[in-house]
């Protein structure tokens, strides 16, 4: 009786064990499974970070500045900025990506534009909400340039100014930026050079609106990234064009007044 006791023990006991056996050989599967579809996702979310050129810089108050080879409706971001000449009566030139952004948003810029209720005037604005499933951009704003033959780098000046301040008012904390000016074929000023005339102004009126708010006269806010988008050819003198920037306004601000703004209070 023992012996048979101990016999059926022995097999019950070789069952447990091929069982457990299993088991974990399903685990091991189940977990190398895991394994190999989370390193593939790692493996494609690298690739798709690498296949986009950009680089970061660092302005004062620690605005980081990226210039990125990327089409403004491709980009995610909370506000997307571009810049439009003043419309004409015969019809607008747009190509290339200002053509594409404008067909995603289903002809929108174009629409509103031979209304006549987007002019385009020099520092003239006007938000959008995309429609849904059309660009990335959570908001867009267009910013007028006016007569395009008086386009000068004071004027790319003047609309870096705009767009801090609209970015600050709409609490957008991820700006993209635009120009396009090419795409509206116009190739009066060198890109990178309006890239240093809008980073220079950005920062300097960044600068400003970090002033007030030390001195209780703004609502804290932080703009955590001011991003250049760029094509390919026009992506590696942007860069240069921003450190530039930097490198200017950094002695701008330096010899800023610190008295407070609000005296004999």
């Amino acid at each position: 009786m023992n012996r048979l006791i101990r016999s059926f023990s022995f097999i019950f006991l070789l069952l447990l064990t091929a069982g457990s056996v299993k088991a974990l050989g399903v685990n091991l599967i189940a977990n190398q499974q895991q394994v190999e579809q989370t390193g593939l996702k790692n493996a494609s979310n690298l690739i798709a970070q690498k296949a986009i050129p950009q680089q970061s810089l660092y302005a004062a108050n620690q605005l980081k500045i990226t210039v990125k080879e990327i089409a403004p409706y491709s980009q995610e971001t909370e506000l997307q900025i571009i810049t439009v000449f003043k419309h004409k009566p015969g019809g607008d030139t747009l190509i290339s990506a200002a053509a594409d952004l404008d067909k995603d948003l289903g002809g929108l810029i174009t629409s509103i534009r031979d209304r006549g209720e987007f002019v385009g005037n020099e520092l003239e604005t006007f938000l959008i909400v995309p429609p849904q499933n059309s660009i990335k951009p959570k908001l867009l704003l267009l910013i007028g340039l006016g007569d395009e033959q008086n386009l000068s780098l004071d004027t790319m000046q003047r609309v870096g100014t705009v767009a801090l301040r609209e970015s600050v008012r709409l609490k957008a904390t991820h700006v993209s930026f635009a120009p396009i000016l090419r795409d509206q074929n116009n190739a009066t000023l060198d890109t990178g050079d309006v890239v240093k005339a809008v980073a220079q102004n950005v920062i300097l009126a960044y600068d400003t609106e970090k002033r007030l708010q030390k001195q209780g006269l703004a609502q804290s806010f932080i703009v955590r990234e001011w991003v250049f988008e760029a094509g390919s050819a026009f992506y590696s003198g942007a860069i240069s064009k921003v450190r530039q920037a930097i490198k200017l306004t950094n002695t701008q601000i330096a010899t800023r007044s610190a008295t407070p703004y609000v005296s004999g209070r």
